[in-house]
């Protein structure tokens, strides 16, 4: 502790009242957090006094070696360089979201005579139309699903709009037009274009009476077939709107965001409202918020959220942070549009803060709920397993090929808050690649893996460090980890295999332990259940993570050989000609249409195929 407060004192003496950027550092050179500050020099002050900080600060303190300082021309500077230092350091007392993958877009592409709609996530493009963001991908996928239904529209990518000689079955089934072999004109495929972008801007208000006229025009003809087809239309379109819990009348683009704390937890609840309708929500809770105030947890959750999603240009809020002017000015900036952040105190957006707020509410409940029960088969797993304490951490094991190609193996991590996707990892085998051993495959994995952590870690105090592994497999697995742990000296984490019973029957399997008999647990019992899903989730992900890598060979296999080939030159190529097979069946004058090949590569490539 004495030495971080005197790191902290030596630096105030020769700060600055300026604005600026402030990192303390602990002994490995990693960051242990980043603050922004209107006037630096006051803002470190605040950490020498060490006995008025929370627990936390103080923790962080004693760890500071050294501090970083830099100064900005205004305060404004400063907080946008704070926010890119978080997100790109990830330091140890920051709060951080866990889950702070960007939002997905219903896009509708516009670089294509005929547009293609589709899920879409990264960078926008002017030329495009985009809508959202959807609070889950899975709204999204539905949506996507009912909207080709009701205006046809393509989701193929080019290359395969550009080859195809034939309908495909998206066609069959009525959920495309068919354009890529001229079943719809560009002008009709246009309509259907602008009727889905008024749908997404404005929902049903206007789509649902213009094809309500037409099913009422059909009718009227005795054209039966026609009126029906409408009729189904506007039921899809109404499946979407009754999925979407609330909507308001205030035609603007808001998010409503209220935080909750209930038991020395938080949870941060979003609402995404875009023109009146409701796109969903999604509750966040962030890490180690202890003793921190409600207006200091959104301030941060603000800064990381709107750092990699675009903001709206109002913001609902039920607690104001001190820099919500600051941040409001930052977003404007950032989004090159007017934003503000409020907290409303009556009408519409009140009551839409309200129902945020009993949605925020809830969800925590359910998550201190699901944590209790957790934290219960923790324990058992402790007494069942005589673990040295219940554990925080526990990692499944799994490893996949294809005979003995493309072979991987992979972590999953799951806490009391359950899965923690942000800490799986995969590994690419090397010592044993094409053998199939997955005996030398596990070991490979596991010496890696803590090789890594007692270098990073070498007091394993670490929230990285696992107090229980779950091995795919029976005594050959086992005994293969067990041997590593040994070698590397570690005795305090405890290892069990899980392995299939003799039909391969779920509920039939075997607990393997080191020292310790074969053992069986009830079918009903939540020890093994929460053994299973454990070792289906590594499983899952290692089958996943194999198919990628055994995809991205095959996609290599021929192309990467030819010289001069990079991936730029290789993606046009595909997109040209759809297949390798089309490829190697090209003229010379062929390749030659194709952006970035000239006639030097064009003649190497068909001499590589010929």
């Amino acid at each position: 502790m004495l030495k971080g407060l005197q790191v902290v004192k030596d630096t105030v003496l020769n700060l600055s009242s300026n604005p600026g950027v402030y990192r303390m550092l602990n002994s490995l050179g990693d960051a242990l957090y980043v603050g922004k500050a209107k006037n630096l020099k006051k803002r470190v002050v605040y950490y020498t006094k060490i006995r008025k900080l929370p627990k936390r600060h103080q923790r962080m303190v004693s760890e500071t070696t050294s501090m970083e300082i830099i100064e900005t021309h205004t305060e404004l500077e400063a907080l946008l360089l704070e926010s890119n230092l978080i997100k790109k350091l990830k330091p140890k007392y920051n709060i951080l979201l866990k889950d702070n993958k960007s939002f997905a877009y219903i896009v509708i592409d516009n670089t294509s005579t005929f547009p293609r709609i589709k899920k879409y996530r990264g960078v926008k493009n002017s030329k495009n139309k985009y809508f959202g963001p959807f609070a889950s991908a899975d709204s999204v996928d539905k949506t996507l699903t009912i909207l080709q239904k009701v205006f046809y529209l393509r989701s193929c990518e080019d290359n395969e709009f550009q080859n195809r000689s034939r309908p495909c079955l998206l066609h069959q089934i009525k959920r495309c037009s068919a354009p890529c072999v001229g079943k719809i004109t560009e002008g009709n495929y246009k309509e259907f274009v602008n009727e889905a972008i008024n749908f997404l801007k404005d929902g049903n208000k206007k789509i649902n009476k213009v094809l309500s006229d037409k099913m009422e025009k059909a009718s009227k003809e005795m054209k039966y077939e026609a009126a029906a087809s409408y009729r189904d239309r506007i039921i899809s379109l109404s499946s979407i709107q009754s999925n979407q819990d609330i909507n308001i009348s205030i035609e603007e683009d808001i998010d409503v965001i209220a935080i909750t704390q209930l038991a020395e937890q938080t949870c941060i609840q979003v609402f995404f409202f875009r023109c009146g309708q409701n796109f969903g929500n999604r509750a966040f809770f962030p890490n180690e918020t202890k003793e921190i105030h409600p207006t200091k947890i959104i301030e941060a959750f603000l800064k990381q959220f709107y750092h990699i999603n675009e903001a709206p240009k109002s913001i609902l809020v039920n607690k104001l942070p001190d820099d919500y002017s600051l941040i409001g000015r930052a977003l404007s900036k950032k989004n090159n549009k007017q934003v503000n952040i409020i907290q409303p105190k009556k009408g519409e957006k009140k009551n839409i803060l309200e129902h945020a707020i009993r949605n925020s509410e809830n969800a925590l409940k359910r998550r201190l709920a699901n944590r209790a029960s957790q934290k219960a088969i923790f324990k058992r797993l402790s007494e069942e397993f005589h673990l040295c304490k219940v554990p925080k951490r526990i990692e499944a094991y799994d490893n996949s090929h294809t005979s003995g190609n493309a072979m991987i193996g992979v972590m999953v991590v799951v806490t009391e808050s359950g899965f923690d996707k942000k800490a799986y990892r995969k590994y690419n085998i090397r010592e044993s690649a094409g053998t199939g051993d997955d005996y030398a495959a596990m070991r490979e994995v596991i010496r890696r893996r803590f090789e890594r952590e007692i270098k990073e870690n070498p007091n394993r105090d670490s929230i990285s460090w696992p107090e229980l592994l779950i091995i795919d497999g029976g005594l050959g697995q086992l005994e293969a980890t067990n041997n590593i742990l040994s070698r590397l000296g570690i005795v305090d984490v405890g290892v069990i295999a899980i392995s299939k019973g003799k039909n391969r029957n779920l509920g039939d399997e075997k607990i393997h332990q080191f020292g310790r008999q074969a053992r069986k647990f009830d079918k009903t019992d939540p020890i093994l259940y929460f053994l299973q899903r454990l070792r289906d989730e590594a499983h899952r992900f290692a089958v996943t993570s194999h198919r990628i890598k055994r995809s991205k060979n095959l996609f290599k296999s021929e192309l990467d050989l030819v010289p001069g080939i990079g991936t730029k030159r290789k993606k046009s190529l595909l997109n040209n000609f759809g297949s390798i097979k089309n490829i190697k069946d090209a003229a010379i004058e062929d390749l030659l249409h194709v952006d970035g090949i000239n006639k030097s590569l064009a003649i190497k490539i068909y001499n590589f195929f010929h």
